[in-house]
Order: structure tokens, then sequence, then C-alpha cells
């Protein structure tokens, strides 16, 4: 049994991410003595072998072509289907990233398999289902759990990252890396796009320890200057309400939410926000959440482990002086 893992990069090596999946990977493998084999969209020199080691990979497969020059997702899905015919996969896995999510959904479309997204756990079926994998996944951004029998000759699995913890293999070996070369034509191709620099840089809001959100309470695109700054001293990022995506002080990659992207910091820190089930959808993984609002009946207060019911405008500052002053003690 051989499980094929998506591996998405973070710098030069393996994002957190996809540490998830490789991990949720190995646990589908484990108990019929399969492997794990990542695949790595870029030069074969560059695959981060000691990351993929760390985490289970026996193999790894580079994805090498002219003619990828960025991001192509059915392109990456073309290489992916054929990679999967090739090694005879029984699962294709992928963290539910926009990115994991975008070319899962094109593979599915290229092979006519049906693909089960937001995974928390996945294991061949039984004797009374050869052919079917037992899922536990999570539906209604993430309220409740599923199970479920997902009846296809190969699994096409998105991984619900923040309900996986990534885990190093106890046994690791270094993978023997592979180089491949897709055959493309135009059509594969005809979608691509490439990082900005902007966008390549710190942690992405996905995979960010700290998370500093800004409502319609923040009063404006130029209120965010206060946020970036203690998001900056915390080692975070900003995230926003869909309110302020909604009146463009902010884009939409910084959404929280329902529509927007699934967090899961180890504190957020939502100023000036209200909580709609929307918004806190998107939150829910949060480890802690502190809330600043002048409205003590806000909904996110009851959802929050920590309140302080005043004008962000005075609390965000007195916050910014008392972190400045601790590091220079």
């Amino acid at each position: 049994m051989t499980v094929l893992c998506l591996v998405e990069p973070d710098g030069a090596a393996v994002a957190d991410v996809s540490r998830r999946a490789l991990t949720f990977a190995r646990a589908l493998a484990a108990p019929v003595g399969g492997e794990v084999a990542a695949v790595w969209f870029g030069a074969a020199g560059g695959v981060p072998v000691g990351d993929l080691s760390a985490y289970g990979a026996g193999d790894a497969y580079a994805v090498e072509s002219p003619q990828l020059t960025g991001y192509a997702p059915q392109a990456w899905a073309r290489a992916l289907a054929g990679l999967a015919d090739e090694v005879s996969a029984t699962a294709v896995v992928a963290a539910a990233t926009d990115r994991g999510s975008e070319v899962m959904a094109h593979l599915g479309a290229i092979t006519g398999l049906p693909v089960a997204a937001n995974c928390v756990s996945a294991a061949p079926g039984g004797p009374a289902e050869p052919a079917g994998f037992r899922l536990v996944r999570q539906r209604w951004a993430g309220s409740l759990l599923e199970d479920s029998l997902l009846e296809a000759p190969r699994a096409l699995l998105t991984v619900a990252a923040d309900a996986v913890a990534p885990a190093p293999a106890q046994a690791p070996a270094v993978p023997n890396v592979r180089a491949r070369r897709p055959v493309l034509d135009e059509t594969d191709l005809r979608v691509q796009a490439v990082e900005s620099a902007e966008r390549a840089a710190g942690a992405s809001l996905a995979t960010a320890r700290v998370v500093v959100g800004g409502g319609r309470g923040v009063g404006g695109p130029e209120g965010f200057g206060v946020l970036e700054e203690l998001a900056g001293l915390l080692g975070g990022v900003v995230g926003v309400s869909r309110v302020v995506t909604s009146e463009g002080w902010r884009p939409h990659r910084q959404q929280v939410g329902q529509t927007g992207t699934r967090i899961s910091p180890e504190l957020y820190l939502a100023c000036g926000i209200s909580g709609a089930i929307q918004h806190m959808a998107g939150c829910l993984s949060a480890k802690h959440i502190v809330a600043v609002n002048t409205d003590p009946d806000a909904p996110i207060i009851a959802r929050a482990d920590y309140a302080v019911i005043g004008d962000l405008n005075e609390v965000l500052p007195a916050l910014i002086a008392a972190i400045r002053t601790r590091a220079s003690s």
C-alpha cells in the first residue's frame, strides 16, 4: 500500500500543514504495512529531505518541468494522477489548504473519483468493505464529525490540518528522491499563479501561532496600523472579519471565517469583532481567544477565554507599550 502525500513548501522547508498531512498519511498506511511517498513540485535538489525523513516519507518524488514556472492546479493534478497510476497508490492525501483543496478537486475531476474533504482520520475498510475506506471528517465548518465509508478504488483525501497534530516518525528513514517530468498539454497550463514576495514572506494565516484579528470596530483601513505593530511584536499575523473585506479595508486572503481561512493559533486576539457565527466557525480551533470589545454583550465575549471591555484604541497601545517595556528589561 502506497499513500501519496502532496507536500507544500514553507520557504525551503515543509509547511506545517503538510507535516500534519504526512502524519495523517502515515496513520493510514501503517495498519497494513504500507509506506508514504511525498510529492514535491520543484527541482529534486530542493527537496527538503530532512523534513520528509522526520515525518516518515519513505520515498520522495520531485515533479520537475520547464513548463511549470509557478503554481498550476490542473497541471499539478495531472502529474499526481500519472504518479498515482505509476506507483499504484491506494490513496492520495493533501492538506485542506486553498492549494491542496484546489489540486485535489482537479484530481477528482481528472480521475472521476470522489474527494473526501477535511478528514480527521482514515483507515482501510474491513473484510466487508474491501474497496472502501473508513473516514472521520469535519462537517459544518468543524462543528460536528461525520463517520463515513468512502467506496472507491483509490482514496482522494484532504486533511483537516487543525485536527491532526504533527508527529515525527519513530523510526525515520532517508527517503529516496526520484525526479519525474509529467506529460502536460496547454489546457493543463491555462492557469498558473506566482506568489508575490509579500505573500511568500513570514507565517501564513492558516499556520500562524498568533493571529491578531480586526473587525468593524477598528474603524477603517488606517486603524490596522496598531494591529500590524502588535502582530509583529508577538510574531504573528493579522486576520480580519468578513465585514472588513466587504468594505475593502483589507484583502480577502486575510479573512478569518467560514468563507475565509480557518485558523488554529495558540492565541487569537480579536479586536473590535462582534463574533458572528460565520467568523467563529473560522477560529473554532484557536487554543485561546482574547477579545477586546466595547460591547460586553458581543457574541465573541461568551466564546473568549479572556475579555477586555474597552476601546481598542486605548487598550492596544497600552499593550504594545507593556510588551516593549518587558522586552527591553
